[in-house]
């Protein structure tokens, strides 16, 4: 199952973003950030494009962005919500390796500041907790991988990735 890429999903938090930079040195790939790669194309913050779009709005645009997406040799850090998006995620699934970084809630609560400063798309009231039974299992069921993060730092998950990755191939 050897693909020219690899997708990185999971929550706010997780670390796709850093593990990603990381990773792609160790692989000599190119990384894009999907949220970046948004923000460029549309000149605007995150969480701009969600108060001014609304949910659904952003979301589509996301959807739009990732299912357009491409690239060779490359680490693709996605959006938490990118799970979101039928179609994006079934092109990631057909140019990439995707792996879900996993980790548990209590950890990405420590990690995580001002949700909303961050462009994570919340529903009025919901909690992080909320948001994880939803996309936990739309991450296991795109995901070609499940890594789990817990107690590991930076080089220990890139380190597990990479070891997946050959024993995938």
């Amino acid at each position: 199952m050897k693909k020219e890429n690899i997708t990185l999903i999971g929550m706010p938090g997780a670390g796709k973003s850093t593990v990603g930079v990381v990773l792609a040195k160790v692989l000599g790939y190119r990384f894009l950030d999907s949220d970046l790669e948004i923000q460029e194309r549309t000149g605007k913050l995150l969480h701009e494009l969600i108060s001014g779009l609304g949910d659904e709005g952003f979301l589509e645009l996301e959807n739009q962005v990732h299912a357009g997406l491409q690239v060779t040799n490359s680490v693709i850090a996605t959006g938490g919500s990118a799970v979101y998006g039928k179609e994006a995620m079934e092109h990631l699934r057909e140019i990439s390796t995707v792996v879900y970084l996993r980790l548990s809630w209590e950890s990405l609560m420590e990690r995580l500041g001002d949700l909303h400063e961050r462009g994570v798309v919340l529903k009025p009231g919901q909690t992080l907790k909320e948001l994880m039974d939803i996309r936990g299992p739309l991450y296991e069921k795109y995901a070609h991988l499940i890594i789990e993060e817990e107690n590991l730092d930076i080089r220990g998950v890139v380190k597990k990735i990479t070891d997946a990755l050959q024993n995938n191939e």
